[in-house]
């Protein structure tokens, strides 16, 4: 149901309820607005309800003191929001509302109900609220939302015509969730693999559709700030020496055109040479592969992945024991044997005898399945040890 006439900032405050969603502080201007449109003393928004073993995510925004023309979302760990999260959720009466269906306090307890309700006593009178008006909504994904708004005792209770009001912005709000938690799902699964690749030492650049640097991970910008080899000029990336970094640009050119025309694109290698003394980088020039729907030119478009022989990716000790059951002294051996140590230069390093570096490599064999060592550094490598 429609309400009978909308405000004149409904506008401004839909688009408010869908930009949250981007915010990198959730509805920080959606939710003074909600708190002003609805006249309430607190307009709070749960995006995780708390529980014995989580003090959930609250985002609430409290109506300011006289003179005080500040609308800030209120802080977070201030009495009034600490106490409910840690405490008092457990007392309140008013969740688990029907979905999607705007219902006040008053609808589920009378005033005397209410009044001799410990949430009440222990709660609300203490923060000075009683009149209470919410809604539950949920994405498809599962992600929970409840908006409330509060009022004081002496104030008037919310009526018809906010409960319509609310309810035309419920919609809104359940797909302004949906956005959120979607970005959330992908942020939280990108944030994995990238996490994953530096962990690998792998350097990492994502290019846009006119070849620019959009991202780095740590390890590229580490290469990248060292500027010995590969360098970025204004936001392109370079390869010292004239015909090298031509075979660069040519190799982003052709994948680039060929992600517009629809061809499959060749995968490229290239070495980069650096100054004396160190080993050359391996780059790769691959494709990234883009939606139909492709907004244009800051889309990623190629990645480019770099190896650098002078980086050792890091075995976990404690994971590599974990996995293989090998205690911290054969872990730490085959690490070293793993980043290219002889068996003689692993035992110096660890000031241990070579009779006994030879017996702790037996009982890593025994452990781990393996007969040589080749295979050994082999199954290192190959396994999730460098992630732990």
């Amino acid at each position: 149901m429609q309400p009978d006439a909308l405000p004149a900032n409904y506008d401004e405050l839909i688009g408010a309820v869908y930009e949250g969603a981007l915010q990198s502080h959730p509805w920080q201007n959606a939710l003074p607005l909600l708190r002003e449109l609805f006249d309430a003393q607190v307009a709070s928004l749960v995006l995780r309800p708390p529980s014995a073993q989580d003090r959930g995510v609250i985002l609430n925004c409290v109506r300011p003191a006289p003179g005080d023309d500040a609308e800030d979302l209120a802080d977070p760990d201030a009495w009034q929001s600490a106490a409910y999260q840690e405490e008092f959720f457990t007392l309140d009466p008013f969740v688990n509302l029907p979905r999607d269906q705007v219902v006040s306090l008053a609808d589920m307890l009378s005033d005397e109900e209410l009044l001799a309700s410990d949430y009440y006593r222990h709660y609300l009178e203490p923060v000075g609220l009683y009149h209470i008006l919410g809604v539950d909504t949920a994405e498809p994904g599962g992600m929970l939302a409840r908006l409330r708004f509060s009022r004081r005792q002496q104030e008037a209770g919310f009526d018809d015509a906010q409960s319509r009001l609310l309810s035309s912005i419920v919609p809104h709000l359940r797909r302004a969730i949906q956005i959120y938690a979607t970005l959330n799902r992908t942020t939280s699964e990108r944030d994995v693999y990238a996490g994953a690749v530096a962990q690998l030492a792998v350097a990492s650049i994502i290019l846009d559709e006119q070849a620019r640097v959009l991202s780095a991970n740590p390890v590229a910008q580490a290469l990248l700030d060292q500027a010995d080899g590969l360098l970025l000029k204004g936001q392109h990336l370079h390869i010292e020496g004239r015909n090298i970094n031509r075979e660069l640009q040519q190799a982003v050119s052709d994948i680039i055109q060929a992600q517009h025309s629809g061809e499959a694109c060749i995968v490229r290698a290239l070495r980069v040479p650096r100054s004396a003394g160190r080993s050359h980088l391996g780059l790769l020039v691959r494709p990234v592969p883009m939606s139909q729907w492709s907004e244009g030119q800051s889309s990623p478009c190629a990645a480019i992945f770099i190896s650098d022989p002078d980086q050792h990716e890091s075995a976990d000790r404690q994971t590599l024991g974990d996995l293989f059951e090998l205690t911290p002294a054969e872990s730490n051996l085959a690490i070293l044997l793993a980043r290219g140590l002889s068996l003689a230069e692993a035992s110096e390093a660890q000031h241990i005898s070579q009779h006994t570096a030879r017996a702790q490599l037996k009982s890593i064999f025994a452990k781990t399945g393996v007969s040589r060592q080749a295979e050994l550094v082999r199954l290192i490598i190959k396994s999730v040890a460098s992630l732990g």
